[in-house]
C-alpha cells in the first residue's frame, strides 16, 4: 500500500524545509524525507557550528593581543571542551526550531530515512511507497576521501567538529575556503598548522593579489603553507600520520590530519536512473535555468546540483522555485549575482566577476584598490591588513565585480552586490552620504578612484 502527496521534498537542507513548508501552506499535501538532521550541512557541519568556533579563536587571538590595546591580561588558554560544548548549544538549538517548525506545519508530514526512486513518480522510505506530482531533491553533499588517504586516521569538516582536545599538528591536505578556515581557527586555539594544497596558489579561484595577501594573513599567523603539494601518499606512525608529496619525496609528520578536498553530490541512494534523472559530466543533477532536472516534474535544489555550494545558493534556490511555481514567477538562476565569503579574519567578501575574468570578457573596464591600511575604522581597530578592489564597466559604470579582504569585507561587499544586482552605477554610490566611521564609508572613496584596467 502506498500514500500519495502533492510533492515530496528529499532532503532537510537550507531549501527543503523552507520549500516544504511554503508548499504546505499554500494548501498541498507535502512530505519531506530526511535521513540524518534538519538544516543539512549549514546547521549542522558548516556554517554554524564553524562560525561558531571561528569567533571562540578570535576571542582567544585578541586575548593574546590585549597588551595591542593597552588591556592587561594574565596566560590565555583554550578550554576545547567548552568550545565544543559552546557551539553544539548553538547547533542544537537551530536544530530544534527547524525540527519543531517542520513536525507543527499543517499539510506536512515528516519522515525519517533514506528515499530511493522506484520510478518517476514514486519512491519508497523505509520499505514504504510514496506517490509523488512534483519531487524537489535537497540531498546536499559530503566531503572527498581520496585513495591515498583511506589507510590512515582522517577528519573531514565534518568530524574534526567533534574534537575535545587540541591538536598537537593539524595537517590540513586542502588550501581552499573549509581547509583556510580551519587552518587559522586552529592555529589560534593553539595548534601547530600545516596546509597542503595541490595548486601553486591558496583559494586558487581568487586572483593573483588576492591569494598573495591571504596567504601572508596566514603566514603572519605562523601557520606553514606548502603549495604544489602532488602525488600525495599517508602513512600512519606511533604519535600521528605523515604525509608524503611532491612524488614522495618531501614528508611533513603531524598529529592530526584533516582532508578538504573537496565536496561530492550525495546521489547514489537516490537512484536517479529509475526516475530518469541526468547527471552532468561531473556527477551532479543536472538542472535548467530553473532547476527542473530532465524529468519536468522534479527539481534539484542546492549542493546536489552543482549551481553553488553555499547556503545562501541553496536558499536562493527554494525563493525560485516557489516563487515560480506560487507566485507566478520567472525568475532564474542566470540572474543572480554570484556572491559569497572566506571567513579567515579578516573576511574576504567576493561578489560578480574577477580580475581574469573581467579581461577574459574583453570589455572595457576600469579598476579601483585601496588598502585597509587607509581606512580608518581599520587603523582605530589595529586590523588593517588585506585591501578593498573593484571593477566597473568602463561604459556603463556599472560594477562588475568586487574583491573585499579586511575587517568587515564579508558585510561591506553586501553592499555593492546589491547595488549591482539593481544596476546602479558607481556615481550613484559616491555621491550618496556614507556613515563614518565606518569600512563602508570608503567605498565612495575607493569607486572615486577607479582608473581604466590596463
Amino acid at each position: 500500500m502506498s500514500r500519495s502527496f502533492d510533492a515530496i521534498v528529499i532532503g532537510g537542507g537550507q531549501a527543503g524545509p523552507f520549500l516544504a513548508a511554503r508548499l504546505a501552506g499554500a494548501g498541498q499535501q507535502v512530505a519531506l524525507i530526511e535521513r540524518r538532521h534538519m538544516g543539512g550541512t549549514c546547521v549542522n557541519d558548516g556554517c554554524q557550528p564553524t562560525k561558531t568556533l571561528v569567533a571562540s579563536a578570535r576571542v582567544a587571538w585578541l586575548a593574546r593581543r590585549a597588551q595591542d590595546f593597552g588591556v592587561v591580561t594574565g596566560p590565555v588558554s583554550v578550554d576545547m571542551a567548552a568550545v565544543k560544548a559552546r557551539k553544539e548549544k548553538v547547533v542544537l538549538a537551530s536544530r530544534q526550531g527547524l525540527d519543531d517548525w517542520m513536525n507543527s506545519t499543517p499539510n506536512l508530514t515528516v519522515l525519517r530515512g533514506s528515499a530511493a526512486f522506484l520510478s518517476p513518480h514514486a519512491v519508497e522510505v523505509n520499505g514504504e511507497v510514496l506517490e509523488g506530482k512534483q519531487f524537489f531533491l535537497n540531498t546536499g553533499a559530503r566531503p572527498v576521501v581520496p585513495e591515498w588517504a583511506a589507510g590512515v586516521p582522517y577528519l573531514t569538516n565534518t568530524s574534526i567538529l567533534e574534537l575535545d582536545t587540541l591538536p598537537r599538528h593539524l595537517l590540513i591536505v586542502g588550501g581552499s575556503y573549509i581547509g583556510l578556515e580551519f587552518a587559522q581557527m586552529y592555529r589560534r586555539f593553539g595548534s601547530e598548522v600545516t596546509v597542503l594544497a595541490r595548486s601553486t596558489r591558496l583559494a586558487a579561484k581568487e586572483d593573483d593579489d588576492v591569494t598573495e595577501a591571504i596567504r601572508g594573513i596566514l603566514e603572519g599567523e605562523g601557520i606553514q603553507v606548502i603549495t604544489d603539494a602532488r602525488c600525495m601518499a599517508a602513512e600512519q606512525r606511533d604519535d600521528g600520520v605523515a604525509v608524503h608529496y611532491r612524488a614522495g619525496s618531501e614528508v611533513v609528520e603531524g598529529s592530526h590530519l584533516l582532508l578538504a578536498v573537496g565536496r561530492v553530490p550525495n546521489v547514489e541512494d537516490l537512484r536517479l536512473e529509475l526516475a530518469g534523472v541526468r547527471l552532468d559530466d561531473k556527477g551532479y543533477i543536472a538542472v535548467d535555468d530553473t532547476l527542473r532536472t530532465s524529468q519536468p516534474h522534479i527539481y534539484a535544489l542546492g549542493d546536489v546540483n552543482g549551481r553553488g555550494a553555499f547556503t545562501h545558493t541553496s536558499y536562493n534556490d527554494f525563493e525560485i522555485v516557489s516563487q515560480n511555481l506560487l507566485d507566478g514567477a520567472d525568475r532564474k538562476v542566470s540572474e543572480r549575482v554570484p556572491a559569497y565569503a572566506l571567513y579567515i579574519d579578516p573576511p574576504l567578501g567576493r561578489a560578480g566577476m574577477s580580475e581574469a575574468e573581467v579581461r577574459a570578457s574583453g570589455r572595457k573596464a576600469l579598476v579601483a584598490v585601496r588598502p585597509m591600511t587607509r581606512v580608518s575604522r581599520a587603523n582605530e581597530r589595529a586590523e588593517n591588513l588585506g585591501f578593498m578592489k573593484v571593477f566597473a564597466d568602463a561604459e556603463t559604470r556599472q560594477i562588475l565585480g568586487v574583491a573585499l579582504l579586511g575587517i568587515e569585507g564579508d558585510e561591506v561587499m553586501q553592499s555593492l552586490l546589491e547595488a549591482m544586482a539593481a544596476g546602479v552605477d558607481v556615481d550613484t554610490i559616491i555621491r550618496t552620504m556614507h556613515v563614518h566611521p565606518t569600512v563602508s564609508e570608503l567605498v565612495p572613496t575607493l569607486l572615486a578612484d577607479l582608473q581604466p584596467l590596463n
